[in-house]
């Protein structure tokens, strides 16, 4: 049998091109060192999964990916729920766990610090994460908020406004301030050119922001807005950069944390162009505690994911979810990974023995292994892996004592984390503070001046109405001429390009 196997396995995890060492295989749980377990770059982008129980050790095989893929030049961004990644911009220590482990897989180990950078929303060190209501657009925007039918009309009839009318929606007090004036001063005159809307649906669509700024938006939405070319860099020794997003703080705010993850991958799928089949992907996104992407999100946002992780793989970028139980992931998504990396799941309960024979169904057959039983004696370190071969064929099942990251395995202090921030090439570009005239600003003093010519009677002498005397003037036809690049990405909803001008910057 142990020959049997050793062939089968070392023919199955053997490729041409490039891969990842994850480790060497088990049977019965006897270490056999001479079959290696890997899986290959081009593959990458087929989506996967890492799943185990709390302690398992899945959070050492995130770092053993990502470490791995910067080493060949693909960048990664890693979603730090619980702030304990920071540890991978600085080289391991040895240690006899190590030691032992690397010589029983007969791996060589070597410390090596990562080329990283510190993202944050919250404002936390590191570069900050914006966006705009304006890129987010109606349909986007619309699928957050959770909205009808109707609602979404006036949604989209409010940006079509804007957009004619050359009003920045920047931030989310843009958006209420628009609609207080479409309620209001500007009622009527929209009416005669849209047609006429429900002010309970405007209304609805008030409270709703108010519920998302209290989840903590308002910090995210605005400017400078990110650009999605700065997560794929590589730096003067070819390693791609591994971006660590810092939301632990955000975590307990689920329509947020939603938002941001949706909006971001909506973002990167729009701005990266179709490469089909590549040899390595060009981006690897890690997303940790994936159960908090998944369980508060509304069934517009979950289609929506859905559509953005069947298609997004087509651009070279690849999915990894993180999280405790495979059934934490929709059957629908949980479909699409091709790469899936089991550690030991726990049975206190008879909902724990149901849900890890449901886990077991998950992962091919295999004459080698009891897979729900062993399941649950997987050590620390070891794990279930399977994956796709480089003809897209699933890799047989095997048992890995999976090897250690060759970075720091626990966090770094506050001195070091703000040394590698001070020395970011974007973090100063980010966090720079603009405030630019938009549409809260513009119709307020429009508004102003507009009262100050005259009452209405004297406005209708002239042919003008109050709502044409806001928008008819110098200042704001250049602001149009301006938003015209602005909201097309908006305009065109969740997968439209967006067109808005960006630094020019070589990075080395």
């Amino acid at each position: 049998m142990k020959e049997k196997f050793a062939a089968q396995l070392t023919e199955a995890y053997q490729f041409k091109g490039p891969s990842i060492q994850l480790g060497a295989a088990m049977l019965d749980k006897e270490l056999i060192p001479q079959v290696k377990v890997s899986l290959p770059l081009k593959m990458m982008n087929r989506h996967g999964l890492i799943a185990g129980a709390t302690g398992t050790g899945k959070t050492k095989s995130l770092q053993v990916f990502a470490e791995q893929l910067s080493a060949q030049g693909v960048s990664c961004v890693l979603l730090d729920i619980k702030g304990d990644l920071s540890g991978i911009a600085m080289p391991g220590s040895m240690n006899p766990k190590i030691d032992e482990r690397q010589k029983a897989i007969q791996m060589d180990w070597n410390p090596r610090e990562n080329f990283v950078e510190f993202l944050t929303i919250s404002g936390k060190e590191g570069a900050k994460l914006r966006a705009t209501v304006s890129e987010f657009g109606p349909v986007l925007l619309s699928k957050i908020l959770g909205l009808n039918d109707t609602q979404e009309s006036v949604v989209a009839m409010i940006f079509k406004f804007c957009d004619d009318n050359g009003l920045l929606l920047l931030d989310l007090e843009d958006l209420k301030r628009v609609i207080q004036f479409i309620n209001e001063e500007g009622k009527d005159e929209i009416e005669k050119e849209f047609g006429t809307f429900s002010t309970t649906s405007t209304g609805t669509i008030l409270r709703k922001i108010i519920e998302l700024e209290q989840q903590g938006a308002t910090i995210f939405f605005g400017e400078r807005s990110f650009e999605m070319d700065d997560l794929v860099r590589v730096d003067k020794k070819g390693r791609g950069v591994i971006s660590i997003l810092r939301v632990a703080d955000i975590q307990d705010k689920p329509k947020f944390f939603s938002t941001f993850m949706l909006q971001m991958l909506a973002e990167i799928y729009s701005k990266f162009p179709e490469v089909g089949d590549l040899d390595k992907p060009k981006l690897m996104f890690f997303i940790d505690e994936a159960h908090l992407l998944f369980e508060e999100a509304n069934s517009a946002l979950l289609n929506q994911l859905d559509t953005v992780i069947k298609l997004i793989r087509s651009k070279g970028i690849g999915l990894i979810f993180i999280t405790q139980n495979p059934i934490d992931i929709p059957d629908s998504v949980l479909a699409q990974l091709g790469m899936k990396i089991q550690h030991a799941l726990r049975a206190f309960t008879a909902k724990d023995r149901k849900a890890i024979k449901m886990a077991a169904e998950n992962y091919p057959e295999t004459a080698f292994y009891e897979v729900s039983q062993l399941i649950t004696e997987l050590g620390i370190g070891e794990a279930f892996v399977t994956g796709l071969n480089e003809k897209g064929i699933p890799t047989p099942l095997v048992h890995t004592m999976m090897r250690a990251p060759e970075s720091r395995m626990d966090i770094l202090t506050d001195n070091e984390l703000s040394s590698i921030v001070s020395k970011s090439e974007i973090a100063a570009y980010y966090n720079e503070i603009i405030n630019r005239e938009s549409a809260s600003e513009i119709l307020k003093r429009k508004i102003e001046d507009a009262k100050e010519d005259g009452p209405p009677v004297q406005e209708k002498k002239e042919g003008k109405s109050t709502l044409q005397k806001i928008f008819d003037s110098t200042v704001t036809r250049q602001v149009g001429r301006t938003v015209a690049r602005e909201l097309t990405r908006g305009l065109l909803g969740m997968f439209g390009i967006k067109t808005t001008a960006r630094r020019t910057k070589s990075w080395f």
